[in-house]
């Protein structure tokens, strides 16, 4: 098969699924693609909301974004339903091998899960510790006791162990939450690795 100038296949099928070189949102949005085409939840990523200010027209399929500005801070990353339950997350990435740094994630980020959490809809982070090949779903709850109980400015990855769950590589869906979240609360409220 030929490809354009400068695509190239990779051939190498024998990867391990954490050393894909792909970032943990471009994961995520395949996952969303796989339970959206084999109708088990619709989960789309949030549009950031930013107001274009200036843009160049050298033609109009040229169209150049010069200038722009975020309208308001955007709430978490990912929202959507399954099985008639409204869920929201954020993703996040760090490169600590010991722990996830609370200044990645931000006030009106955490105000707004526990908005999610206080109204019946399930709110949580996944975090991926990218060195260690570690993905965790983290409830809300949990993050919340730590927030409360801690002043650490970080989360430490034992934390993640004890009281998050691993999100195991898959091929397809290759973040599969929705497996957690389906134990969590639709399957009697309990998971096992």
């Amino acid at each position: 098969m030929k490809y354009p100038i400068g695509a190239k296949k990779n051939t190498n099928h024998y990867n391990s699924y954490g050393n894909r070189g792909m970032g943990l949102e471009n994961d995520i949005e395949i996952s969303n693609n796989f339970y959206l085409q084999n109708n088990i939840a619709v989960v789309h990523k949030k549009p950031t909301p930013i107001t274009i200010a200036k843009v160049d027209y050298p033609s109009r399929l040229e169209a150049i974004i010069k200038e722009g500005y975020f309208r308001t801070p955007s709430t978490t990353d990912y929202n959507g339903i399954y099985k008639g339950k409204y869920i929201d997350f954020e993703a996040k990435e760090t490169t600590n091998k010991t722990s996830f740094p609370l200044s990645n994630i931000h006030d009106h980020q955490i105000k707004h899960l526990e908005m999610i959490h206080n109204h019946g809809g399930i709110g949580f982070i996944i975090v991926r510790f990218t060195k260690l090949n570690h993905t965790f779903l983290l409830q809300f709850e949990k993050l919340k006791h730590f927030l409360q109980t801690s002043k650490r400015k970080s989360i430490p990855l034992e934390y993640f162990k004890n009281y998050g769950y691993i999100i195991k590589d898959k091929y397809n869906p290759r973040v599969d939450y929705i497996e957690i979240i389906d134990n969590l609360y639709f399957n009697g409220g309990t998971y096992e690795e």
